[in-house]
């Protein structure tokens, strides 16, 4: 797809093979950020594993300390007495059959986050074949299947964000929005690149963090130096 003017002005304003030191990186991405909505700051990190072994999947799920910045629909599938509990705990939606139902029959997906207790997910888990594509389907790994369905929605609420490998072995997660201190921002790239570091397969050989990239929506990439990672 052909980028605008403004895109490829900005792309001609800094040399995009420049590793940025951590700071200047932010405060980079910041200023390139000029968009009259808020600009949403994602982070890509591409790592030296292949995900086509089990053995070397990175995935898992972390509370943000500033959030995202990004308001999120939760929707919780559950019954009985969980379903009062994700009422209480701030659910945008929650629900039994009815939900399940209401995607199935009406292709209804309104919701970023999906929560299930786990003894729902042998009736969610007929609904891969949708929420898969969409990275919607419920996974023990980020915390979206449990019976603890007050925290699960408390920490979607606060600014959990899930990381994961994709086919080029690249995790693409939003640390924040344009509007926030370069101060926060770092706090949460900085927690989540520490996550990820942690959650390093034993298989995966040589280096490990290959290149690590921060964009605005509508920005072009900043490198950043991963020498002191």
């Amino acid at each position: 797809m052909k980028k605008g003017k403004k895109y490829q002005d900005l792309v001609k304003s800094f040399d995009k093979q420049e590793l940025f030191e951590l700071d200047a990186a932010i405060a980079q991405v910041k200023k390139l950020a000029t968009a009259k909505f808020d600009e949403t700051i994602e982070l890509h990190v591409k790592l030296g594993v292949d995900s086509r072994h089990a053995d070397q999947q990175v995935r898992g799920a972390i509370v943000l300390p500033h959030g995202t910045g990004k308001s999120v629909k939760v929707l919780v599938i559950a019954k009985g007495d969980k379903l009062k509990e994700a009422e209480e705990a701030g659910a945008d939606f929650f629900g039994e059959d009815d939900m399940i139902d209401k995607i199935q029959k009406e292709n209804w997906f309104d919701f970023d986050v999906m929560i299930a207790t786990p003894d729902m997910m042998g009736k969610v888990g007929r609904l891969g074949r949708v929420l898969g594509p969409k990275g919607l389907m419920p996974n023990p790994k980020s915390g979206t299947v449990t019976m603890d369905v007050a925290r699960a929605v408390a920490d979607t609420k606060a600014g959990k964000v899930e990381y994961r490998l994709d086919k080029t072995n690249i995790i693409h997660v939003i640390i924040g929005k344009a509007s926030f201190t370069e101060e926060a921002l770092k706090e949460n790239m900085m927690v989540l690149l520490d996550t990820v570091k942690k959650a390093k397969p034993a298989a995966s050989k040589g280096q490990y963090f290959r290149s690590v990239t921060l964009a605005s929506t509508m920005s072009p990439g900043v490198k950043v130096n991963t020498g002191k990672i």
